[in-house]
């Protein structure tokens, strides 16, 4: 409806400007804004007030114009001006109930446009350190980063999903330490582990893979391991020094071959874990980015050049920093460290270049909010680059809190103590999940109350929508058994029957749907349209407890099972788009 009023106000601009009233070259956006009071009428248009600076003229004498200029509409029912220049317009009945019939005839495809036009957008989201299990914090950054991808296909971009897998590095290498450390005492070693190791029973489970499979073939005696390695924290040393050596013992004892094969196994064992707890969490995804990939491939390498050759490198203390501080990063960063290796932020670097390389119009990062200091200074690394840092937009997500019982449960991912994503679907249930993720914007904290989640009570937003969706289908059923025909008429016969106070607020929210896709998909916020299923979900439920669908009047029955059908589709697709079923029975 609001591309129906922005239609008919481009029209009167159009015949405006054919008739000289408007200045060469003024273009103004049409920007059509639902009104807040009833009293106002449905929708309000400023563009007026825009045009009256370069038309210096009153912005009430340029409405008039306007309105006088619109094109007469069977949707319009009244036009009024407002205030300093508002344009108010006014809904006729018909314009709604014309809204059943084409969410009837366009099914799945209600709500959604072609507004994107095809632009190519490249959605990175999770991508957590194949170093364990995925926990509750990368759960809200799965469905929130899924959930905003389905939202601007929606509207018609061309989304690309993609993981970004840290499949090299320092973090990676601690990890393939602890899993041979628990080999070791597996074949009856007594060592201490180390403070900064991984320490959760996944770390245990790929050990014993390792151990059946091989039995003692990679043992070493935990004295010539552990012979000569600083001292660690508990021991008053220092916890990174300590592990950083036992790495380098780890790979120096193991060799080239064997450190490889327990990395590799370490690797792919917990990422074909992501992978199954993310299919299973209905996130999909077009590729599983390589990190060891911008190595191979000379990306790294390229990307430094790139900033050596355009002055931005200057070396100090044996390594090379990246003057990222130029471009308003709080200080400037390490590219290459001392010892000749690259950091985790020159593969940043490369691997946000060979983003834009493959011709995405715009890139979407869903980080962790414990990351905000990053956005800088990648944002820097595609200036120097000479690319536009604008192109890249990074929504931060914050941690989810879970409480059960009304205690907060706490969580340490090093320690191994934390819920993993699999154990909360199991609980609460995907559904669930995927719902109460996305109900507060992603950079709120959020408290996931597991009792509620769980319940089957009104007060629990997506059992509230989702049975909204059953009870029609509930209706349809008792229909069926009562005998009473439920293939409604086609168009809008009847519909005029539909004047009840809930009839009247259930079509009006009814054709609010595709507005609040676009929104939630163009400000990446998908509590919008969570929030506005709630509120469909509670117009049909008042509505239900009011009025009897299965009335003995045919043509009234009619048009009420005609508008709850049309409830149900809006329902099915809101649903859809947020990850969550639309069950047929509760």
């Amino acid at each position: 409806m609001k591309n129906q009023i922005r239609a008919l106000v481009a029209q009167a601009l159009s015949r405006l400007d054919k008739e000289g009233a408007l200045p060469e070259e003024v273009r103004p956006e049409i920007v059509i804004e639902r009104t807040r009071d009833p009293r106002f009428g449905d929708f309000a248009c400023n563009v007026a007030m825009t045009l009256a600076r370069p038309m210096r003229t009153k912005p009430r004498e340029i409405a008039e114009r306007i309105v006088a200029a619109l094109p007469a509409s069977p949707s319009v029912e009244k036009v009024e001006i407002a205030g300093p220049g508002f344009i108010n317009f006014h809904l006729s009945e018909m314009a709604y109930r014309h809204l059943v019939p084409l969410i009837l005839e366009q099914g799945p495809a209600f709500g959604r446009s072609d507004l994107g036009q095809g632009r190519r957008v490249q959605v990175e989201f999770v991508s957590a350190n194949p170093t364990g299990p995925l926990h509750v914090g990368h759960g809200r950054g799965a469905a929130y980063g899924a959930t905003v991808a389905d939202l601007l296909e929606a509207v018609g971009f061309d989304v690309h999903r993609e993981y970004y897998v840290n499949d090299a590095g320092r973090q990676m290498d601690i990890l393939a330490t602890s899993v041979w450390l628990r080999y070791l005492e597996l074949c009856d070693e007594e060592l201490t582990f180390p403070s900064n190791g991984y320490r959760g029973d996944y770390v245990w489970d790929i050990a014993a893979t390792l151990h059946r499979d091989h039995e003692e073939t990679y043992k070493v005696s935990a004295r010539e391991v552990f012979e000569g390695i600083p001292p660690d924290a508990p021991e008053g040393g220092d916890k990174e020094a300590h592990i950083d050596a036992l790495i380098a013992r780890t790979k120096t004892l193991l060799g080239d071959n064997r450190y490889r094969f327990v990395f590799e196994l370490a690797l792919t064992t917990i990422l074909d874990d992501i992978r199954d707890d993310l299919a299973h969490f209905g996130v999909k995804y077009d590729q599983w980015f390589s990190e060891r990939s911008l190595v191979d491939s000379g990306a790294v390498t390229r990307a430094i050049e790139r900033l050596r050759e355009g002055g931005w490198l200057y070396e100090k203390a044996g390594a090379w920093w990246f003057r990222s501080s130029d471009f308003g990063d709080e200080k400037d960063r390490v590219v290459i460290r001392d010892n000749g290796q690259t950091t985790y932020f020159a593969s940043d670097i490369a691997y946000h270049m060979d983003k834009l390389e493959r011709g995405f119009e715009r890139v979407i990062d869903v980080w962790g909010a414990d990351h905000h200091g990053y956005v800088p200074r990648v944002k820097a690394a595609l200036e120097a680059l000479g690319d536009d840092p604008n192109r890249l937009d990074v929504l931060l997500v914050q941690f989810a809190n879970l409480y059960r019982g009304g205690e907060k449960v706490q969580m340490s991912t090093r320690s191994g103590e934390f819920v993993t994503l699999r154990q909360l679907r199991k609980e609460v249930g995907r559904d669930a999940a995927r719902f109460f993720y996305v109900m507060r914007k992603c950079e709120q904290h959020l408290d996931f109350d597991l009792d509620l989640a769980k319940s089957q009570s009104s007060d629990n937003p997506v059992y509230y929508v989702q049975y909204a969706h059953a009870r029609i289908c509930s209706v349809l059923r008792q229909a069926a058994e009562k005998e009473l025909p439920t293939d409604v008429t086609p168009g809008d016969l009847h519909l005029e029957r539909l004047t009840e106070h809930h009839e009247q607020a259930l079509l009006r929210t009814l054709s609010r749907y595709p507005e609040v896709v676009e929104a939630a998909a163009l400000h990446e916020e998908p509590h919008q349209l969570a929030h506005y299923l709630r509120e469909l979900a509670n117009d049909f439920h008042t509505y239900y407890n009011a009025h009897p669908f299965l009335v003995d009047d045919a043509g009234l029955r009619d048009a009420r099972l005609k508008l709850i059908l049309a409830t149900r589709e809006v329902l099915r697709n809101g649903l859809h788009l947020l990850g969550v079923s639309a069950p047929e029975t509760m």
